[in-house]
């Protein structure tokens, strides 16, 4: 089973893929036991560290060196910072490295949950390094493997309505403002009371660290949307991570845009749908997202413009495979998927996109709930969106 992650490219957003995750991996044994692990002595001090989160400086006594024990102040005030509950540290198993004559890196099983928004915990095994026997922790993480951003050091964060910003390195200050307004847009037109929480790293590699991508898997995307453990269990905590080395240079409206497209996506569950078209999917938050926008035409879909003038007319619906993040055409499929939306706004009105998205995202088969919310079967949707990007050409010409 995959689990989607929905990431944002400049101003439309939204890239989904699906991406194989397991559960929750657990790593076997290490082929020989290291002489110098302790596990025992490794366990108590994870405890004496899960037992000081509240106290920095009990926290830094428990480092091995200036910068470890500057990096768990750092973990410390960030669990405060951000009210993270259900915080556990368990030791696992060593992996194999060793380091001086009595030091070594573990497997450490950590559990947390940001108070307020997270349903369920989130979970991940993390390398720790130990020294002095393992009555002291030498650093936190390694080259490869999942890193989560409050485990990183000193973070930022900003509490707005209805959501929590965290940052490493940079201004937080924007990035709230733009969290405090799509968390208000995405309310005013679906309700509810969910939080949303947006991490943004420093740079690109931390980005790929948080999610365990693959260098360069996100280099050219503003923002993303997934499992923060990379689970696909249900209820697992879903967040907005940022790459600001594309968000940073989007104009203010951009900004928004892709921000409260990526709100859409993690209140609404959007990640953990399954057999919701990406059109759909894609198409819903961008309109949430360029609703009551004065932009023209030009630029919100100048790409599908571009491309029904140079190809013509698409004969069919979006299709899940257009929206790979390889696809040289990429920013016309998003616009031709939110095209979509809007026609069956012309169609029935706002609401009854709403009521047609929220059924889908519940279960119903997306051409059943098209039929009853619109009285239209998939070629009559796909005749009325043909007409529709035939309009927007005329229009520009």
């Amino acid at each position: 089973m995959s689990r989607r992650v929905v990431p944002s490219v400049l101003l439309l957003a939204a890239l989904v893929t699906g991406g194989c995750s397991p559960e929750e991996y657990v790593a076997p044994p290490p082929a020989e036991r290291a002489e110098v692990a302790d596990p025992a002595a490794a366990a108590r001090t994870l405890t004496a560290l899960q037992d000081a989160l509240d106290d920095p400086d009990a926290a830094a006594a428990l480092g091995a060196d200036d910068a470890s024990s500057s990096l768990l102040a750092a973990i410390a005030e960030n669990a405060t910072a951000l009210r993270l509950s259900d915080v556990t540290f368990g030791y696992v198993t060593e992996t194999g490295r060793t380091s001086d004559e009595d030091g070594w890196d573990g497997l450490v099983a950590m559990t947390w949950r940001f108070d307020g928004f997270d349903v369920a915990s989130a979970r991940a095994e993390i390398p720790v390094s130990f020294a002095d026997g393992g009555r002291r922790i030498a650093g936190i993480g390694s080259d490869g493997g999942r890193l989560p951003l409050w485990l990183t050091g000193p973070a930022a964060v900003r509490r707005v309505p209805g959501a929590v910003v965290m940052a490493t390195g940079g201004d937080v200050d924007r990035y709230a403002g733009w969290a405090r307004t799509a968390v208000a847009q995405t309310r005013e037109l679906l309700g509810g009371r969910a939080g949303l929480v947006v991490e943004i790293p420093d740079d690109t590699a931390a980005l790929h660290r948080a999610l365990d991508a693959d260098r360069g898997s996100y280099d050219a995307i503003a923002a993303v949307t997934a499992p923060v453990d990379g689970s696909s269990a249900v209820g697992s905590p879903v967040h907005v991570f940022v790459n600001r080395a594309v968000y940073d240079d989007l104009d203010p409206v951009a900004g928004q845009v892709v921000m409260t497209h990526e709100a859409v996506h993690a209140l609404t569950g959007a990640t953990a749908a399954r057999g919701v078209p990406l059109w759909l999917l894609e198409g819903f938050a961008d309109h949430v997202a360029l609703r009551g926008l004065d932009l023209p035409i030009s630029r919100t879909a100048g790409q599908v413009i571009e491309k029904v003038r140079r190809d013509g007319l698409p004969k069919a619906l979006p299709a899940d495979t257009e929206f790979d993040p390889s696809t040289s055409h990429l920013g016309s499929v998003y616009e031709a998927a939110w095209q979509v939306t809007e026609t069956l706004v012309e169609r029935r009105g706002e609401q009854a996109l709403v009521t047609f998205y929220r059924a889908v995202l519940d279960g119903t088969a997306w051409a059943s709930a098209l039929q009853r919310g619109f009285g239209w079967s998939e070629a009559d949707l796909t005749t009325a969106w043909r007409r529709q990007l035939g309009v927007l050409v005329d229009m520009s010409e």
